[in-house]
């Protein structure tokens, strides 16, 4: 690909029903030039409505779609300069890779040796050099998804949006195509967007990260403060499966939840309020004794992960709470949880 400048994509007061249904509500975000942003959310929460907004594929029922400076939404996805790597690959079974990767350039009417060459350069940077005259067909799933990055990619677009590419592969494959896919990203610097609802991926993949629920953006920020800071209940059951608790903020920063003081240095101006918090597993620690500020429960579930044991156990005000332990507890056991840290995610304001 030749360099180009990287170009910032924004979307303003989007909107978008279907019948009824509102499948975008006023949906403002901007994604940054040469950034990998991504749009990560449930089946259903408009995030793929949004990209197809983006490309052209869907006209909104308002707002304003700009690549850089220019307000595109009324333009034909052909005019966008932007490529579109579909979930299902979209790849004609009865062409060649190389046909494949070719077709929009003769689309265009580039000469033939022009065309070579640049489906000879693309292949090659997507790990499918000498692989032209294959059919898609006969190639892996991994291998397909190259070719259709490869084809999106020979366009030389602006910008690169990606639907769900790797929800057909297996984990182990999923794992090496995103790595792959952030360092294609990196090497040819293109601003990039990516619809996922794993939030692994969008975790390790993503220097923005947008998390949409029923047609709105919840939160937007980097990954990092995205999965620490959490502004609402859902981001933070959504992204990282914490558990909630209520209860009543005190002056000296700890909560008391269940008639138990927790230590947690919430801010001073919400003591007497009554707020929800955020747990991550990781912050719970979880004994066969509590002293004070651990809050009695009883196990649920254990679940093997690998590394460590998931432990679901029950507070006595029927609240489900999660931990990572060392080594599984039987259901029905009697522990002591102590979370180390959480964050505010209702009543705060």
């Amino acid at each position: 690909m030749t360099a180009r400048t990287a170009v910032p994509v924004r979307v303003e007061r989007i909107r978008k029903s279907y019948g009824g249904a509102r499948a975008l509500d006023d949906v403002t975000l901007e994604f940054p030039a040469g950034g990998f942003s991504t749009l990560l959310g449930p089946s259903g929460c408009g995030k793929t409505t949004l990209l197809r907004c983006i490309a052209g594929f869907e006209t909104p029922d308002a707002g304003a779609v700009f690549v850089g400076e220019r307000d595109v939404v009324r333009d034909p996805p052909w005019r966008r300069r932007i490529g579109f790597v579909f979930q299902s690959y979209a790849l004609w079974p009865h062409m060649t890779v190389g046909q494949n990767v070719a077709y929009g350039l003769k689309l265009r009417r580039l000469p033939g040796r022009e065309t070579e060459s640049r489906v000879e350069g693309v292949l090659e940077r997507v790990g499918m050099a000498g692989l032209g005259g294959r059919q898609p067909g006969h190639l892996s799933g991994g291998q397909q998804q190259r070719v259709a990055l490869a084809r999106a990619l020979v366009l030389e677009p602006d910008v690169l949006l990606l639907d769900e590419p790797l929800s057909n592969l297996d984990s182990q494959l999923r794992v090496e195509m995103r790595r792959e896919i952030r360092r294609l990203q990196r090497e040819v610097g293109i601003t990039t967007v990516y619809v996922t609802h794993d939030q692994e991926e969008a975790l390790e993949l993503s220097d923005v990260v947008a998390v949409m629920n029923a047609g709105r953006v919840e939160q937007v920020g980097a990954a990092e403060e995205v999965y620490a800071r959490p502004r609402s209940p859902f981001v933070a059951t959504f992204l990282g499966a914490a558990s909630l608790l209520t209860g009543e903020a005190q002056r000296d920063g700890a909560l008391l939840v269940c008639g138990r003081r927790l230590a947690l240095d919430l801010s001073p101006a919400l003591a007497g309020r009554r707020v929800r918090v955020a747990v991550r597993p990781e912050d719970v620690v979880l004994e066969g004794n509590g002293g004070v500020g651990a809050l009695p429960a009883t196990v649920v579930e254990s679940a093997y992960l690998g590394r460590v044991w998931r432990v679901v156990s029950r507070l006595e005000d029927g609240t489900e709470v999660a931990a990572f332990s060392a080594k599984a507890a039987a259901a029905g056991q009697a522990v002591a949880l102590t979370p180390r840290h959480a964050t505010v995610v209702e009543g705060g304001a």
